[in-house]
């Protein structure tokens, strides 16, 4: 009759589907992971992995912990840990990243930031040392 509230620990395993064929204007922020077939014009958060399928597209701004890419994005993507641009991936933009794996064939035209991850960014640290 009652159903437990979720926690972020419940979510692993789970996967959110945007299927070939949906358009979305908007935001999305997700605690699971997410696989993106379909069209999203706006900015998207994940605390897990994301997945641009082939037939999926992206313009505006990302944040997750890792990605794989096979479809076009365009915008400013930061990924915490792994970013993998698959042969038929077409990226624009700006990339801030722990690690970068691209494929042969993958079109990439972006700057490109690589970030350690033990090391805080620049930023963070700067505002930590005035607030302290």
């Amino acid at each position: 009759m009652f159903e437990k509230q979720k926690n972020q620990t419940d979510l692993l395993g789970k996967t959110n589907r945007i299927v070939e064929g949906t358009i979305i204007k908007g935001d999305i922020t997700s605690h699971a992971d997410l696989r993106l077939d379909g069209q999203l014009t706006g900015n998207l958060i994940s605390h897990g992995r994301l997945v641009i399928g082939p037939t999926g597209s992206v313009i505006g701004d990302i944040k997750c912990k890792t990605a794989d890419i096979e479809g076009h994005f365009n915008g400013r993507i930061e990924v915490e840990d792994l970013l993998s641009l698959k042969a038929k991936a077409n990226i624009t933009g700006d990339v801030i990243t722990g690690k970068l794996a691209v494929e042969p064939g993958a079109i990439f035209t972006a700057t490109c930031t690589m970030r350690n991850p033990g090391v805080k960014p620049l930023l963070s640290a700067v505002s930590e040392k005035q607030s302290g």
